[in-house]
C-alpha cells in the first residue's frame, strides 16, 4: 500500500529530476515552443517541494491536490494548468484514504489524464504530454518500471510526429523531427514515480 510519505517522495523526486533536466527541457522547447518549459516546471516543482516541506498533507490525495494547486498558481504557459489538472484530479480521485493501492493510483492517474485530454483537447498522436502519459498509465498495472519505460518510449516516439495541439502546432511541419518537451517532462514525472517505488 502507498501512503502519504510515498507520494511526497514522488513529488520530491520529480522536483529533483526536473531540476537536473531543466536545461534539456528548455532546449527541446526552443525550436517548437517558447523556450521556457524547463524553467517554468523547475519553478513549479520547487514551489511544490517547498509547500510539502512546510505543511505536509497526511493523505496521498492531499499530497497530489496540494501539488496540483501549486503548479497552477506558479507555472506560466499551458504546462501549469495541464500538470496541475493532472495531479489535482488524481488527488481528488484518491479521496481521503490514508493509504491507497497501486491499482487505485492507476485509476486516479487515468482520471487525471482524461481531464488533461479534455482541457487541452489533445489525443494520443497529437505530439503532447498525452503521448507519454497514456502508455504509462496503461503499463502501470504491470509495474512502476514498466510505466517508466512506456512513458520514455512514448516521449521518444513524438519526434517524427507533426504537432496537432499545443504551442508546437503553431510551427506546423517544422515541429517534425523534434521530441515534444511536454511528453519528455511527463516521462520524468513517471520516472520519479518509479524511483519513489524503488524500481
Amino acid at each position: 500500500m502507498l501512503d502519504a510519505d510515498f507520494f511526497r517522495r514522488w513529488m520530491t523526486a520529480t522536483a529533483a529530476l526536473v531540476d537536473r533536466e531543466a536545461e534539456r527541457l528548455t532546449a527541446l522547447d526552443s525550436p517548437i515552443g517558447d523556450a521556457d518549459h524547463g524553467s517554468n516546471l523547475q519553478r513549479g516543482f520547487r514551489a511544490v517541494k517547498a509547500a510539502l516541506d512546510k505543511e505536509p498533507p497526511g493523505t496521498p490525495g492531499g499530497v497530489l491536490t496540494l501539488a496540483g494547486r501549486q503548479l497552477i498558481s506558479t507555472v506560466g504557459g499551458a504546462s501549469g494548468p495541464l500538470y496541475g489538472t493532472l495531479l489535482r484530479r488524481a488527488g481528488k480521485a484518491l479521496g481521503d484514504e490514508s493509504e491507497v493501492s497501486a491499482g487505485q493510483l492507476t485509476e486516479a492517474l487515468r482520471t487525471g489524464v482524461d481531464a488533461v485530454m479534455t482541457l487541452g483537447g489533445a489525443a494520443p498522436g497529437d505530439k503532447t504530454m498525452i503521448d507519454a502519459l497514456v502508455p504509462a498509465v496503461d503499463a502501470l498495472g504491470e509495474s512502476f518500471a514498466a510505466a517508466r519505460a512506456a512513458a520514455e518510449e512514448g516521449a521518444v516516439a513524438t519526434t517524427p510526429l507533426q504537432a496537432r495541439k499545443g504551442r508546437a502546432s503553431y510551427v506546423g511541419e517544422r515541429s517534425i523531427g523534434h521530441q515534444d518537451p511536454g511528453a519528455t517532462s511527463s516521462a520524468l514525472l513517471i520516472a520519479a514515480l518509479a524511483e519513489a517505488a524503488g524500481e
